[in-house]
């Protein structure tokens, strides 16, 4: 699907970035949980240069007790700065609503990934859209608590 065809949404960034992380803290979820009818979680890393910690919002879906990322950064030619923190070190946090919970990250590949991929496509049609942008495989990840 691409911009376009039928059925193709474009995204709202109206709550994109540091606004959106902003209200969600400060709401504990009840502004920015939902996204454009999708989920949001507030992921927060550790920079792999600074130390800090980073936040950034991201879509999310769920299988068992795991949650589901994806590192698309809109089909960009590189990935997002989270993922190259969390290849670094996969101790993260997240955020769900005002529940904050500690997680282990891990990129899935094969069978795994095909599944995971239509879990979060069927969410996020667009995911199908940022593959064809990019020559990269977009990972998948999974936080584990």
């Amino acid at each position: 699907m691409n911009e376009k065809e039928p059925g193709y949404k474009a995204p709202d960034l109206a709550l994109v970035g540091a606004e959106h992380i902003a209200r969600y803290r400060e709401t504990d979820g009840e502004v920015g949980y939902l996204w454009n009818g999708v989920p949001t979680l507030l992921l927060t890393t550790t920079g792999r240069r600074t130390g800090l910690p980073r936040t950034s919002a991201l879509i999310f879906g769920q299988s068992g007790a795991d949650y589901i990322v994806v590192a698309s950064m809109g089909g960009a030619p590189a990935h997002p700065e989270w993922y190259r923190n969390l290849e670094a070190n996969p101790r993260a946090e997240i955020q769900v609503r005002a529940q904050r919970i500690p997680v282990v990250g891990r990129t899935v590949s094969g069978a795994e990934r095909s599944a995971l991929w239509k879990v979060m496509s069927d969410r996020w049609p667009n995911y199908d859209v940022y593959q064809t942008r990019t020559a990269r495989t977009i990972p998948l990840v999974v936080l584990s608590p």
